[in-house]
């Protein structure tokens, strides 16, 4: 009988050895997947660059800390459900890093209307919105804080409706200059705040009106991968008014230079809007390190 379970505490403590063993191996090699996946971004040739997880409907002008070569293609596909209309929306982009650390832009955001229940009479008409370009400079990398922080600016010039084009093509500028503060906690979260002013300038009138922008972003990156699972806050505030979407999204890495994210829109007060979609395709082209 002693012998009997003196065996049994015997091989129950080899079961749990066992066990816990396995675990600290998980866990030791989902942290080197993670070192390994930081280090191939993070120690390249060049200036100093924290890894950030950056937001999918509000993105930023290149990487925080971008490096002189860096480039990358972008296909945005998007529907809002309006209360008398649905919004059909997408955008070919591309951005590029001249020189370390500086990130520039150039955009073409298209919107196309299509009527519900036959209100054909009362939607806006379809448009190429804007010629957007845009730049932004990585002014602080701190690698021991894991923060980075720039500003830049955007310039939009605002377009007529494609039926109004024999009348006048630009209607006016958009003025937005904004500031990304990012951190990375630990391994794998990942927090930015993008927020600057949107300012329309009537260039007949000589009228601006505008709107306060904040973003607010948090995301999980998968170890070992450029996949993520997050949520942006878009904000805008108004003299007397305030509106916000929340927008949960996520990040699939499809090859080594292709990537896919997938957003859904939910609006906080639903006075006109409903829910949205948008994917985004992410093509970066290989360059030298």
């Amino acid at each position: 009988m002693m012998n009997k379970t003196t065996s049994l505490i015997i091989a129950f403590v080899l079961i749990n050895f066992f066990l816990f063993a396995q675990k600290d191996s998980v866990r030791v090699r989902k942290d080197s997947l993670d070192n390994d996946f930081i280090q191939e971004v993070e120690d390249r040739l060049g200036k100093p660059k924290v890894l950030h997880a950056e937001p999918l409907y509000i993105d930023l002008i290149r990487d925080l800390g971008a490096r002189k070569g860096e480039n990358e293609w972008n296909v945005g596909l998007g529907m809002t459900d309006y209360n008398r209309y649905d919004q059909y929306s997408t955008l070919i982009e591309y951005e590029f890093a001249p020189i370390d650390r500086l990130g520039l832009e150039f955009e073409l955001p298209f919107t196309f209307y299509y009527p519900i229940n036959g209100y054909s009479d009362s939607i806006p008409s379809s448009k190429l919105n804007s010629i957007k370009l845009a730049a932004q400079y990585t002014f602080l990398v701190n690698e021991k804080m894991k923060t980075s922080a720039a500003v830049g600016y955007i310039h939009e010039f605002e377009m007529n409706a494609f039926r109004f084009y024999k009348d006048k093509i630009f209607t006016g500028n958009l003025h937005n200059p904004f500031m990304v503060v990012a951190k990375r906690w630990g391994q794998n979260f990942h927090t930015l705040v993008y927020a600057g002013p949107m300012l329309f300038r009537d260039p007949a009138s000589g009228n601006v009106d505008g709107l306060m922008n904040i973003n607010t972003n948090f995301h999980y990156m998968i170890p070992g991968t450029r996949n993520f699972i997050g949520v942006e806050f878009n904000k805008d505030l108004y003299s007397d008014d305030f509106d916000m979407v929340i927008r949960p999204q996520m990040r699939v890495s499809v090859s080594d230079n292709l990537l896919v994210g997938i957003v859904t829109g939910i609006p906080v007060q639903r006075e006109t809007q409903r829910f949205s979609t948008f994917l985004r395709l992410i093509y970066e082209p290989k360059h030298k390190h």
